[in-house]
């Protein structure tokens, strides 16, 4: 991901100042810098994509450094660094911090995001639909279900509570299979006992990642607060 969106930011006129990566040396990767380099806090935004038990450390310190963020490692609780963000706790002499956090940064995953809560919206008015989702990812992505299944389990989840009047757990399983080296597929089924309707997203590679988190990257310049790809597409 990080060659990816690297190569997208250069393609689309960027320039990069700095690559954090412990596993590379500057002969290397010339552009290795440490997070607490002067390097680093020369940039606008920085684009995380790391592991689960690293992602809060590394976006806590990109904000002490006044960098803005673009986060979309998964699998680890977003919760806690969202309310600091948003109580100001972060905000330092270079302004107002801000961060995107996207369980998936593909603009057709977003875009299934917003059809997976209509879908749900008009379903439950319906009734006799029971939802499930499978999703489908390379053999090392570490978390499981994925954070694209989880957010779509919350779409329906929050749909529904809507319809209710409260709040409630919804029974949306989730099948979580690892396989080869696939990018991403995931697939919402509502079943009833007259008929099944699909929805379903399938990442022919990791490129729509790499160029969603760059557009996200882009809108978050001059913004402060903590803020989803949702918002970025407007949808």
């Amino acid at each position: 991901m990080g060659r990816m969106i690297e190569g997208v930011a250069k393609e689309r006129g960027h320039e990069v100042v700095c690559v954090v990566d412990p596993c590379l040396r500057a002969e290397e990767q010339p552009l290795v810098a440490g997070i607490d380099s002067e390097t680093f806090r020369s940039a606008d935004v920085a684009i995380e994509f790391s592991r689960p038990d690293a992602a809060a450390q590394n976006v806590r310190e990109a904000l002490r450094q006044g960098v803005a963020v673009v986060s979309g490692t998964t699998g680890w609780d977003v919760n806690a660094l969202r309310e600091e963000v948003e109580s100001g706790m972060w905000n330092g002499e270079r302004g107002h911090a801000a961060v995107i956090w996207s369980s998936n940064y593909s603009v057709g995953v977003n875009i299934l995001f917003a059809v997976n809560r209509y879908l749900a919206q008009l379903l439950h008015k319906t009734g006799g639909y029971t939802p499930a989702i499978t999703e489908i990812h390379h053999v090392h992505k570490l978390d499981a279900p994925s954070g694209t299944a989880v957010t779509l389990r919350e779409g329906i989840s929050s749909e529904m509570s809507e319809f209710r009047g409260q709040r409630s757990d919804v029974s949306c399983p989730i099948e979580s299979i690892r396989e080869g080296e696939v990018p991403g597929i995931h697939e919402v089924r509502w079943e009833s006992e007259a008929d099944v309707l699909t929805l379903r997203h399938e990442a022919k590679s990791r490129q729509g990642f790499a160029l969603g988190a760059v557009l996200a990257a882009e809108w978050l310049q001059g913004k402060s607060g903590w803020h989803t790809m949702i918002e970025v597409m407007g949808i």
